[in-house]
């Protein structure tokens, strides 16, 4: 199994971690209802549950796409209950499709676009069973859909400099637009290197990993007074592994998370912030049923550790250099991580 400073590497790199996270869960559905029913609250969740494409789960793809013009692709509904009205080329994943096949495929269905996705902008999390991923890219060839193409998934494709002087088909799009244009713009100022303070995450494209439940990995991250060094996580049980819990389906992320903390640290949680993903794993197979995904997220703790009191089974880990350097600039940086928003 590698050392702790080779995942944390791995992860920074949108790689995989080889382990099974069903035997190195740190607060499975079934301890999580053991935990509530211990304090008289019906479970609100089964502890068998499974994520299946289209019957438990919702993932959602969504492209904001944008031209040498500053202008931005999109879509004109065909579905009678928003006909007329425009969005961003997206849509619901298919059982079997890996999050950048959907959606390349939706981009392509609804504008007539062949596109490649470079990376991740945002994932957005409503309850726990519902996900959008928001995606970005370049357009590599196609040809623009019109009104004379216009089928069931769209009428036609405009390219627009400002969403807002169409009729849009909800607003929960200009979010994720002003995110997307952002992140070009620093992109065209330079996504700094390794060594320097980062302006912008580099290219984090979903890493194709199976898990057959959803999970939430946890990189939490504090300094240690004494020397200023920069510590991480560790749980210890099975084996050394960054402490992880299973995405509860009928409550919100945060909700989940804040459990999961007080497992780890007691009532009084130490003053702390998720800053943002570092990655997300997904691969799915019908045939083996795996359908779930883990999202990376990255936690900084205010705090030295000296001031953080553990009750689980956690360590912190020194990291050494340049990972801790490397690490540290992710979290002193607002664009260096993908967004996770938990909305309703």
């Amino acid at each position: 199994m590698p050392a702790i400073g080779e995942k944390v590497r791995r992860l920074l790199e949108a790689k995989d971690l080889g382990d099974i996270t069903t035997e190195l869960c740190d607060f499975s559905l079934k301890e999580q209802n053991a935990t509530a029913e211990a304090q008289g609250v019906q479970p609100s969740s089964a502890s068998d549950f499974v994520p299946i494409l289209g019957q438990t789960v919702t993932y959602v793809v969504a492209c904001v796409l944008i031209n040498e013009h500053d202008e931005l692709l999109m879509i004109e509904e065909a579905k009678q209950s928003c006909a007329g009205k425009w969005y961003l080329p997206a849509g619901r994943m298919e059982r079997g499709e890996s999050i950048t096949e959907a959606a390349a495929r939706e981009v392509f269905e609804e504008t007539g676009l062949n596109a490649e996705l470079t990376t991740l902008l945002a994932v957005e999390v409503a309850g726990g069973s519902w996900f959008r991923f928001v995606l970005t890219g370049r357009i590599t060839g196609g040809r623009l859909k019109t009104p004379a193409d216009a089928d069931a998934e769209s009428i036609q494709a405009r390219w627009v400099l400002n969403p807002q002087e169409v009729p849009l088909r909800a607003n929960d799009i200009l979010n994720i637009i002003d995110i997307g244009r952002a992140y070009h713009k620093g992109v065209k100022t330079g996504v700094a290197d390794i060594s320097s303070e980062p302006l912008w995450h580099g290219s984090i494209l979903p890493t194709r990993y199976p898990h057959r439940r959803n999970y939430l990995r946890v990189l939490a991250v504090a300094r240690k007074r004494a020397s200023n060094s920069l510590n991480i996580l560790i749980s210890e049980k099975n084996a050394h592994h960054f402490p992880t819990v299973e995405l509860n389906p009928r409550r919100s992320l945060h909700s989940t998370l804040r459990k999961f903390m007080i497992e780890l640290f007691g009532a009084e949680l130490p003053q702390h912030k998720p800053h943002g993903l570092l990655s997300v794993e997904h691969c799915a197979s019908e045939e083996e049923n795996t359908d779930g995904i883990c999202l990376n997220l990255l936690v900084a703790f205010r705090p030295p550790i000296e001031q953080i009191s553990l009750i689980g089974k956690c360590i912190w880990q020194e990291l050494a250099a340049p990972l801790d350097e490397r690490l540290g600039r992710i979290v002193s940086s607002k664009q260096a991580s993908i967004p996770l928003n938990v909305v309703r």
